[in-house]
């Protein structure tokens, strides 16, 4: 049904149609593939990044003006790069690695490269709000660098560390549905396919909700786990 021969009404009510959702469903094991995938990708390598931002920063453990400027500037360099151009850069490297530039694994590449660097600002951010004089005292005891990271600096931003991870994983199912636009699957592919290039507008219906209800689930487990983390800590 598309909303050029139908009213939004009938469109709208034409999306909830088992024949649509038998076509929809098996779609959304691929938008999860990536999603979590990437997630995972995207969490390691932002944490790495920015820990090291964070240790670099003039006012970090390790302060290194020169190291520090180069890496933020390369970093902000590929936050710059649209998620569609980035996905077109990505294409020899997931081409060397799966042997295809094209499909969900070749796409997992783009979104996890895309979405890295702006978790890694996340993460900086989040580890710079801890109080200097936490990180004095553990000093004065004799606690090495390492000791403080991982002992002190990311217990204590642990919510919003977990704050911003839920950001970026949003973020990245928004990426699982552009990236059905280089073959990629999911959602994404049935929203351009169907939706987009057939007028099928029920179809596109039907595939919001499901990434409503995916964007709205990460913001709920998110926001519950910070909020209980706060309460055990006494600050809500």
């Amino acid at each position: 049904m598309s909303l050029l021969n139908y009213s939004f009404w009938e469109v709208f009510l034409g999306s909830f149609s088992p024949e649509i959702w038998q076509d929809i469903l098996p779609s959304v094991k691929d938008t999860l593939y990536m999603t979590v995938l990437s997630s995972l990708i995207m969490l390691i390598g932002g944490l790495v990044l920015g820990i090291v931002l964070t240790a670099l920063n003039p006012d970090g453990l390790v302060p290194l003006r020169i190291p520090y400027t180069v890496s933020g500037w390369f970093i902000n360099v590929l936050r710059s790069l649209p998620e569609m151009i980035m996905i077109i850069l990505m294409i020899p490297v997931a081409r060397l690695i799966f042997g295809q530039s094209y499909g969900t694994n070749s796409c997992i590449i783009a979104i996890s490269a895309s979405c890295i660097p702006m978790y890694a600002r996340i993460v900086e951010s989040s580890l710079l709000e801890i109080a200097k004089g936490k990180i004095d005292a553990a000093k004065s005891i004799g606690s090495t660098n390492f000791q403080i990271i991982f002992r002190i600096i990311i217990p204590e931003t642990l919510p919003s560390l977990i704050r911003g991870f839920t950001t970026a994983v949003i973020t990245v199912i928004s990426m699982t549905a552009l990236a059905g636009n280089f073959g990629a699957g999911g959602i994404g592919d049935i929203a351009v396919r169907y939706g987009y290039q057939r007028f099928q507008h029920d179809k596109l219906f039907a595939c919001i909700y499901i990434l409503i209800v995916i964007v709205m689930t990460v913001q709920g487990v998110g926001n519950l786990i910070s909020k209980r983390l706060l309460k055990k800590r006494g600050l809500v």
